[in-house]
């Protein structure tokens, strides 16, 4: 969809629905929605009035204008009360509104930004209401069959500005805001995407046209190569598949001066069996999304060299199978990593801290002023967390404060929990340096302990997205399926990042 700014009023856009939001204990009127109400003989003060509509979050009605103004309906959609407002029911609205008009069978339609009382930026409101709007209208149809009739799509939205002074403030907004909802729903197409056509060459591939893009360079290390550096982790999950692993490093301002290194990591397994620890067979089926750390971190690179930030950033996504087969790696046995260190398997379906261990010691090599790993890790952490907020661990109290402002920002929410001393006891092994499970408790805890011993050179935050990578249902702007989680939360601590330094 296409996002235009106008300067211009309702009383002149000849539109199919032009579209008002307002806060559910609002007194008066904004001023564009009063003038319509008195053209339209004060149908929307009496509706009001008689609490025919009540503003709360993400309610709309839908009024005829009879031709009294060139509009043919306006639609009112509810933020909720004032005092309680956040930039994620903008979000929230924004993307109400958008579905409600597709699904009108309407293609084109307009809305009235001002003059809302808008307690934020009118850079971080637009944003919101951008990202908002595209990220509800996603919906992943590769695979369907979907006659002409029922192909409803909403091409075109125009925002009405009363005034040219806010004009380019509003732009370049809605530009950013344009950025990272493309980069989420390309994170989303991936992790959607199933397993048959997204094995580790074909996530190769993408990231190398990624590689296309300003600022970005791709380098892929295939068998030969991970075979000579010694990455046992990635080696070890992969040699139960037909699919042979790949190991992806995007680096974006690679040439960037007097600027910090912040390097992101992503689980990039795309499809979990278990392995010879076989999982049951009652959702297996979404493990293909197994690989949401990984296409969360391209995402987030394609974001942030679309807004030209200036930080050096790298992106290491090690990309593997879980298969069970004749050649799987077994229970028992004893992996060593890239960096020395040797671990045995207590469980096959405990893979995705093998292969991360690998990423999280070659980032050494860059001397990263941070590291930040994403990865669909543990059921534990669902347990604990649900399928609201990231759980996150870490080893340095000013990236996780970094991590967190940045999470609440983009409303992609994170939870601490404690990486203690006392926690690093379950992982010890008998026969080799340490072990891949910690028993029956505190999972989330011990998979990240069992990280944290290839990040102790540098500020390293983990992020458990295992219950929010996944959506059960749709909501205002996320549907049944990926939510491309991490993508903003990454682009956000970019964004921001020299402004803590």
């Amino acid at each position: 969809m296409d996002i235009n700014i106008k300067i211009g009023t309702v009383e002149k856009e000849p539109a199919e629905v032009v579209v008002f939001y307002l806060y559910e204990d609002v007194k008066t009127l904004s001023e564009s929605l009063g003038r319509c109400n008195k053209v339209l003989d004060n149908i929307v003060s009496e509706i009001i009035k008689e609490k025919g509509f009540v503003a709360k979050l993400n309610k709309t009605i839908i009024l005829p204008t009879y031709g009294k103004i060139p509009a043919r309906r306006i639609m009112l959609v509810g933020l909720g009360k004032k005092k309680d407002a956040t930039l994620d029911k903008i979000r929230q609205a924004a993307g109400t509104a958008a579905c409600t008009i597709r699904d009108m069978g309407i293609s084109e339609g307009a809305s009235v930004m001002d003059p809302i009382d808008i307690p934020f930026p009118i850079s971080e409101w637009y944003q919101a209401y951008s990202e908002g709007a595209l990220l509800a209208l996603y919906r992943y149809q590769k695979y369907k069959t979907i006659p002409p009739e029922e192909r409803q799509e909403l091409r075109a939205l125009t925002l009405l500005l009363s005034g040219k002074e806010d004009l380019r403030p509003v732009q370049e907004a809605v530009k950013h805001g344009q950025i990272i909802a493309d980069a989420v729903c390309f994170t989303r197409d991936l992790i959607n995407t199933p397993s048959q056509d997204k094995a580790p060459g074909v996530l190769a591939d993408t990231a190398k046209k990624l590689g296309g893009e300003a600022g970005i360079q791709c380098k892929i290390l295939s068998l030969p190569e991970l075979k000579k550096l010694g990455m046992g982790g990635v080696l070890g999950v992969a040699q139960g598949s037909a699919q042979p692993p790949k190991f992806i490093i995007l680096e974006y301002n690679a040439h960037a001066k007097n600027q910090d290194t912040v390097v992101f990591v992503g689980k990039g397994i795309t499809f979990d069996s278990g392995g010879i620890c076989l999982k049951q067979a009652k959702d297996m089926d979404i493990m293909k999304s197994d690989m949401a750390g990984g296409a969360a971190v391209m995402g987030a690179m394609k974001a942030i060299s679309g807004m030209k930030f200036p930080q050096h950033v790298v992106g290491l996504i090690p990309c593997a199978e879980n298969m069970p087969s004749g050649s799987a790696i077994k229970p028992g046995d004893i992996i060593r990593f890239y960096s020395g260190k040797t671990a045995e398997v207590a469980n096959t379906d405990a893979e995705g801290r093998l292969i991360l261990a690998d990423a999280l010691a070659y980032a050494e090599k860059y001397k990263p002023s941070a590291v930040i790993d994403l990865a669909t890790l543990t059921g534990s952490c669902v347990v604990a967390l649900g399928t609201v907020v990231t759980g996150m661990l870490g080893n340095n109290e000013e990236l996780k404060k970094r991590v967190k402002i940045a999470g609440e920002k983009s409303w992609e929410r994170v939870w601490e929990l404690p990486l203690w001393e006392e926690y690093q006891e379950q992982i010890k092994s008998d026969i080799a340096d340490i072990k891949n499970v910690g028993g029956p408790y505190a999972g989330a805890i011990t998979a990240a302990c069992f990280l944290s011993k290839f990040t102790e050179k540098y500020p390293w935050v983990h992020l458990d997205i295992a219950g929010t990578s996944w959506c059960e249902k749709n909501s205002a702007y996320t549907q049944k399926g990926a939510s491309g989680i991490g993508v903003r939360l990454l682009v956000e601590l970019i964004r921001n990042w020299n402004r803590f330094s």
